[in-house]
C-alpha cells in the first residue's frame, strides 16, 4: 500500500533473475523528515506509474516506466540528499536555491579524506545520480503534496544530469572496449581445455561432494548420540581402512591449524585425522574429545598402516596437459572446500565460454534454465542448428519475452556442462541464477595463474578487465572484421560468424536487433575505409594487379601486387569515385 514505509517487491511476478534482492526492497523509513518521506513516495510512484492521472499531465515527468532497479537508484540517492540537507540544517525543500544544488554536486563529486581535504573525484555516474535526485524534484515539484523546491529553481540552467556531470558521450564510438587480444587468447583457451578435459570429471567430483555431504552432515538419517567411548564401532571401522588399503580422511589445513591453537602437539600423529568424519561413518553423531585416551592407540595404528590423505580425488585419471606434452592426474587429491572451489572455476569456464561465443547479456545468461538446448535440427546434411532459449529483459516489459539463439557447438556444451554440473537439475531450475561474473572471473583468472593452472600448463591470464560488455562489444568485432582474429583461432569464427549471425538476423527488430546495427556498423566503417584507401592509391596513380582480391589487406597488396599507374579505363574511374 502507498502508506506503508516499506514497498517489498520480492514476491512480484516477472521480476528478472538479474534484479538484486536489495533492489526489490524499497525502504522510506530511512527518510526521517515524515514530510520528505511522503515526496520521496510520491516520486517513485510516479516514476513507476507515469499513465497514473495525476502523473501524466505534468510536462517534464518519464512518459515510460521506469525500471524497478533505477526507481531504487533514485530512492537510495534521495534518501542519501536528504540527509545531506538535515546535516546542513535546511528543514524544507523551499530553502533549497542553486548555491545549495551547487554544494551538493560538490559534495558528491569529490572525495574526501578523514582531514577533509580532496583526495580524487567520484565517477561521472556518481555525479550524475547527485545532479538527477534534483532534477527530479524539479520535474515533479507540482506532485509533491507535503513540500517542495521554489517554483522558479532552475538549477544549472535546466541542462540535462548528463551533461551536469560531464558524461562522456558514446555517440562517436561506443564507450565499452573490447577485451584485448593479450587476455582473450589465454582466457579463452583455458575455459576451453577445462571445459573439454576437465569437465567430465568435475561432473564426477560435484557428485561425489553430494553423496559425501549426505553422510558427512551431522543430521544424516541413522546416526545416534553415544555417551560412552565407541570403541567397539571405531575398531571395525578402522579395520575396514585396513583392509582395503584405504588412507583415513585428513582434516583442511585450517583446521588443522584449529587444533594446534587448542593445544595440539605439531608432532602428533592424529593432528590431521578428521575424527569427526570418522565418528559419523562409524554412525556417531560426533567425536568427542574425552575419548581420544580410549580411542588413539587403534587411530595411531590405523594411521601407521594406511596414513592420512584428502578426500577426493585420490585416484585422479589422466589427462594430456594443455601443451599435450605429457599426461597426468586432471587433479592432486583435494579436501572438500579445495573440491567444491574446483567445481565452480569449471562451471565458470562453461559461462567464460558460454557468454564470449553467443553473445547474450547477463540478464540473458541470468535467465537460462535447466533445459534450455533446444532439440539439435539438421536442415542439410552435415549442417547442424544449436539453439538456446531464455528470456529478454531489457527494454522489455515486466516478465521479458521468450526468445531464441542460434549458437555453434562449443557453446552448447557449454551449457550441457553447466547442467551436469547443477547440483538440482530438475527442468526449469535457473542454470547460474544471479551472479556476479567479475568476482567469478578473478576466481577463474587467480585458479589460472596458480601453480594449479601452472601444473596443467595453462597461459597465464595478463591484467586486463573482462566483464560481460566487454565480451559481448569483442564479439560484435570479430563478426564485423571477417575470420582471422584470436577468437577465430580458437573458436572456428567462420562458424561463429555465420550461425551467431543468422541467430541476430532471425528476428528482424527483435533480441539482438542492436548488436547486429553494431555489427554492421563496424563492417561498413571498415568496407568504406578499404575503398578510400583504394582510392588514394588510385590518385597517386597506383592500381591493384589483375586478379587481386578487393578485400586484401591494402598493406599487403601496396607492396606486392601494385603497378605503376596507367591510364585507366573511364569506367573504372566512375565506379570508384561513384563508390567513394
Amino acid at each position: 500500500m502507498f502508506e506503508d514505509d516499506i514497498w517489498d517487491f520480492t514476491d512480484v511476478v516477472g521480476l528478472p533473475v538479474q534484479l538484486a534482492l536489495c533492489s526489490r526492497r524499497f525502504d522510506f523509513i530511512e527518510i526521517t523528515d515524515e514530510r520528505w518521506r511522503l515526496v520521496g513516495k510520491e516520486l517513485v510512484l510516479a516514476m513507476l506509474a507515469p499513465r497514473h492521472p495525476t502523473v501524466a499531465p505534468l510536462p517534464r515527468a518519464h512518459r515510460t516506466a521506469l525500471h524497478l532497479r533505477s526507481c531504487a537508484g533514485r530512492l537510495e540517492e534521495l534518501i542519501r540528499f536528504c540527509r545531506w540537507l538535515s546535516a546542513g540544517e535546511v528543514s524544507s525543500l523551499a530553502q533549497i536555491d542553486t548555491r545549495i544544488c551547487d554544494a551538493y554536486m560538490a559534495h558528491r563529486r569529490y572525495v574526501l579524506d578523514e582531514y577533509g581535504e580532496v583526495v580524487g573525484e567520484n565517477s561521472p555516474g556518481t555525479r550524475r545520480r547527485a545532479a538527477q535526485v534534483v532534477v527530479d524534484l524539479v520535474n515533479y515539484r507540482e506532485l509533491f503534496t507535503a513540500d517542495r523546491v521554489p517554483a522558479d529553481l532552475r538549477p544549472w540552467g535546466g541542462a540535462t544530469a548528463s551533461a551536469i556531470a560531464e558524461m562522456p558521450c558514446g555517440r562517436t564510438e561506443n564507450k565499452t572496449q573490447p577485451v584485448d587480444d593479450a587476455v582473450m587468447q589465454p582466457m579463452l583457451a583455458a575455459a576451453l581445455f577445462l571445459m573439454s578435459s576437465l569437465g567430465p570429471h568435475a561432473v564426477e567430483l560435484g557428485r561425489q561432494i553430494r553423496e559425501t555431504d549426505k553422510l558427512s552432515t551431522r543430521k544424516a538419517p541413522g546416526l545416534r548420540a553415544v555417551h560412552v567411548a565407541p570403541v567397539t564401532e571405531f575398531t571395525e571401522l578402522l579395520n575396514e581402512y585396513r583392509d582395503t588399503c584405504t588412507p583415513l580422511p585428513m582434516l583442511a589445513d585450517h583446521h588443522v591449524a584449529d587444533r594446534l591453537a587448542s593445544g595440539w602437539s605439531a608432532d602428533d600423529p592424529l593432528l590431521a585425522v578428521a575424527t569427526g568424519v570418522l565418528a559419523r561413518q562409524a554412525g556417531i553423531t560426533q567425536f568427542e574429545a574425552r575419548w581420544m585416551h580410549h580411542l588413539r592407540g587403534p587411530l595411531e595404528n590405523a594411521v601407521a598402516s594406511v596414513g592420512v590423505k584428502e578426500v577426493f580425488a585420490r585416484d585422479a585419471a589422466e589427462i594430456t596437459m594443455a601443451d599435450t606434452s605429457s599426461v597426468l592426474p586432471w587433479t592432486e587429491p583435494l579436501h572438500r572446500l579445495q573440491a567444491v572451489a574446483l567445481v565452480g572455476i569449471v562451471r565458470t569456464a562453461a559461462m567464460i565460454v558460454l557468454a564470449a561465443a553467443s553473445g547474450m547479456r547477463a540478464s540473458e545468461l541470468m535467465e537460462l534454465r535447466i533445459g534450455c538446448r533446444r532439440p539439435l535440427e539438421e536442415p542439410a546434411p552435415g549442417l547442424t542448428r544449436y539453439r538456446l532459449a531464455s528470456k529478454v529483459v531489457k527494454g522489455q516489459p515486466l516478465g521479458g519475452i521468450d526468445d531464441e539463439w542460434v549458437v555453434i557447438e562449443p557453446v552448447y556444451r557449454a551449457v550441457e556442462l553447466a547442467e551436469d554440473l547443477h547440483d538440482d537439475r530438475q527442468e526449469g531450475a535457473l542454470l547460474f541464477g544471479r551472479f556476479a561474473f567479475s568476482v567469478r572471473y578473478k576466481w577463474f583468472r587467480n585458479w589460472t595463474n596458480s601453480p594449479a593452472g601452472r601444473r596443467l600448463s595453462l597461459a597465464p591470464i595478463p591484467d586486463g578487465q573482462v566483464n560481460l560488455r566487454r565480451l559481448r562489444r569483442r564479439l560484435a568485432l570479430e563478426m564485423a572484421y571477417r575470420p582471422g582474429g584470436v577468437l577465430a583461432s580458437k573458436l572456428h569464427l567462420k562458424h561463429i560468424a555465420v550461425a551467431t549471425t543468422e541467430g541476430y538476423a532471425s528476428r528482424p527488430g527483435g533480441a539482438q536487433a542492436e548488436l547486429l546495427a553494431e555489427v554492421n556498423k563496424h563492417e561498413s566503417d571498415r568496407n568504406l575505409t578499404l575503398v578510400l584507401t583504394e582510392f588514394r592509391n588510385y590518385q597517386q596513380g597506383i592500381l591493384p594487379a589483375p586478379g587481386a582480391s578487393p578485400s586484401s589487406s591494402p598493406a599487403s597488396t601496396k607492396s606486392s601486387t601494385r603497378q605503376p599507374h596507367q591510364h585507366p579505363r573511364p569506367s573504372a574511374v566512375t565506379a570508384t569515385s561513384s563508390t567513394c
